[in-house]
Order: structure tokens, then sequence, then C-alpha cells
């Protein structure tokens, strides 16, 4: 222990020595909370859109005010040439066209349904989605308007409308930043346990000190926690650091046992550890080790659904991912965070990382060795 403890205090002082790791652990991620939360958003405001009302009646020009009422849509063009606005489109001045014929409101009184068309720019297949449903909510919202007024009770007795009011569980208000902060803190969790942890092993490599620490008295194990336990503990002071940003500058609910998440943390980081071990003994040099760092890390964070559900991954990717680490920490950090989640809950997250650090440790220890 004795042995372990010096060991420990020289890798301490190693870090706060170097000038160029302190700001990367300490004020980049702090920079990448902030920033991060507010950018990485898929909520969409400024919308441009094309409106070519060819009917000019009440009906058009009350949908036309919907859609400029709304917080999402600015209206650029307001015209009655259809190829004007398809010229804004395919010059990338507009993202949408709302198109309503000559007999669009004629067609609601006597038939009571009309058609009306949305050209919507789909070259970002996401965004696409997002304002179709954006438009499609604000023209239902009319079309209940209309018919309550227009129409009123038809002859079975109908109700005039019915008001749906919805409630969200665990996100009331659909804040965004909340879902998002607590992806991005996986992320800066991530990079301190494996990328950190790793480039200092290989820096370790080719200055020659592996080659000396082998000549002492120093066990390999000793010397291998002494390098990985630090990391450990900035990795969780990242995350303690990171919930009292979030609690203060966005909000972010503690509804479940911070005792829970960081007992799962420590688990999290014995793997990603052992996977930045693994990494630093199949590397020579530290550009060699970023290569590979960045093609696991980009990997793992697509498919952890930091954005999108890993649910609506195909099949193959969702097996595919039981090999992921992060996926399993994005999921169980959102569930103790927003949900509150309990011990139950998340224990199949919990035992498959146990059986994960297990593996990836022993396969790195051993490679260690082989290669030291």
């Amino acid at each position: 222990m004795r042995i372990l403890a010096t060991l420990l205090v020289k890798e301490f002082k190693q870090i706060f020595r170097n000038r160029l790791m302190l700001p990367i652990i300490f004020v980049v991620p702090v920079v990448q909370m902030i920033l991060l939360t507010y950018a990485a958003s898929l909520e969409m405001k400024g919308i441009n859109m094309a409106v070519v009302d060819q009917d000019y009646s009440q009906a058009s020009r009350l949908l036309v005010s919907r859609f400029e009422a709304s917080p999402f849509f600015e209206i650029n063009l307001s015209t009655g040439s259809y190829q004007e606005a398809e010229n804004e489109l395919t010059s990338d001045h507009v993202d949408v066209i709302l198109h309503m014929q000559h007999d669009f409101e004629l067609k609601l009184y006597s038939e009571k349904e009309t058609d009306l068309q949305l050209v919507v720019n789909a070259i970002n297949a996401t965004e696409a989605g997002l304002i179709n449903a954006y438009c499609t909510q604000i023209i239902a919202d009319f079309n209940g308007q209309v018919r309550a007024r227009w129409f009123g009770l038809e002859g079975s007795g109908l109700l005039i409308s019915l008001d749906i009011i919805p409630k969200y569980w665990y996100n009331p208000l659909l804040d965004f930043k909340i879902y998002m902060f607590s992806g991005i803190l996986v992320i800066i969790v991530t990079l301190i346990g494996m990328l950190l942890t790793a480039l200092n092993l290989v820096r370790e490599k080719e200055m020659g000190t592996t080659e000396q620490i082998n000549v002492t008295p120093i066990r390999k194990y000793q010397f291998i926690m002494a390098k990985l336990i630090p990391f450990m503990i900035i990795a969780l002071f990242e995350l303690a650091f990171g919930l009292v940003i979030g609690r203060l500058l966005f909000g972010l609910p503690i509804v479940g046992s911070l005792g829970l998440l960081f007992l799962f943390t420590c688990v999290y980081l014995l793997t990603v550890l052992g996977i930045g071990l693994f990494l630093s003994t199949i590397s020579n040099t530290q550009q060699q080790l970023m290569y590979m760092a960045f093609f696991f890390m980009l990997t793992f964070i697509l498919m952890s659904g930091v954005f999108t559900p890993a649910e609506s991954m195909p099949q193959w990717a969702q097996k595919l991912n039981l090999l992921n680490p992060v996926a399993y920490f994005m999921k169980v950090i959102r569930m103790i965070l927003l949900k509150g989640s309990e011990f139950r809950d998340i224990s199949r997250e919990f035992y498959s990382l146990c059986i994960y650090a297990t593996l990836i440790l022993t396969l790195a220890i051993t490679n260690y060795r082989k290669t030291s």
C-alpha cells in the first residue's frame, strides 16, 4: 500500500504540473457542458416559410395567421406564384412551402374537406421530419378550430371540439436542455476516463519510463493502478461538478439517488479505463492511439442514444450496441436523474457492465504484461 500511495502522489503531481492537461481536465469540460447543451438541440426555430396563397379567402388567411403566430416559423415570402416560391426553395432561401389553391375555402365549405400542399426541403432528413411535424400540428389545430366555428354540431349530436390536454412525465416542460445535458455529461466522463488515461500511459511508453519501471521493485499491478486511479477520481469529480452546473444553470432534476449514480459510474469507469488501457497496450505512439480512440469514441457516442433513441436503430445495430458501454451509462444516468429509477430498474445494465469491466480489464492487463 505504501508503494501504491507513493505512486499516486507522484501521478497527481505529474498531472497538476502539466500545463496542457489542467485546462483539458477542468476548463474544457465546463465550456462543453454549457455550449453544447444549448447548441445540440433538436428544437427548431426560425424556419423560413414561403406561402403561396392563390385563394385569398378568410380560411387561407386564418391558416397563415396560425403560422405567423408560431414561434417556429418566419414567413419570408407571401405570393400567388408557386414557381416563385419553388425558386426560393431550390435556392435554399426557404425551408418549406405552404401552397393553397384557388378553391381552398370553397371545398372546405361545400365538401367539408379541402386540399393543401406542403413542400419541404428534405436534404436534412431530421430537419424535414421536424418541420413536417410542426406544420402538421398547426394544420390540425386549424382544422379543429374551423370545424368548431363553421360547422358546429353536426346532425348526430357530436361534440363541437375535443380538447386533449397532454401530460408529460419526467420532463413536463419538454425542456430539451435537460435531456442533452445528461448525455453531454456522459461524454465528458468517458473522454476523461478512457482517452486521457490511454494518452498518459502511451506517453510513458514514448518517454521510456515504462522500461525504467520494469527494472524497479514496483509490481505491474501497482504501476497500472497508479495510472488508472487518478483519472477515475478526476472523472468522478467531473461528474459531481457537472451535476452542480446542471442544477444551477439548467435546473437539472435529480430525482433518484446520487449514491446509486456514483456506484454505477464507478463500474462504468472501470470499463472505459480498461478500454483505454487496452488501446494503450496496442499503441506505440500517441498518434496511433488518437486514431484508434477516435474510431471507438465516435462509434460509441453516435450509437449510445445521445441524440436519438437507441431503440430506433435496426435490430442488428441494437444487438451490436450490447458491446457499447456508453449506451449503458447514457440510459442509466437519465433513468436515475429524470425518472428516479432504483437499483432493481438498472440491475441488468449494472451487472452487464460488471462483466464487461472484468473481461476488458483482464484482457488489457494480460496484453500489457506481454508488451511492456
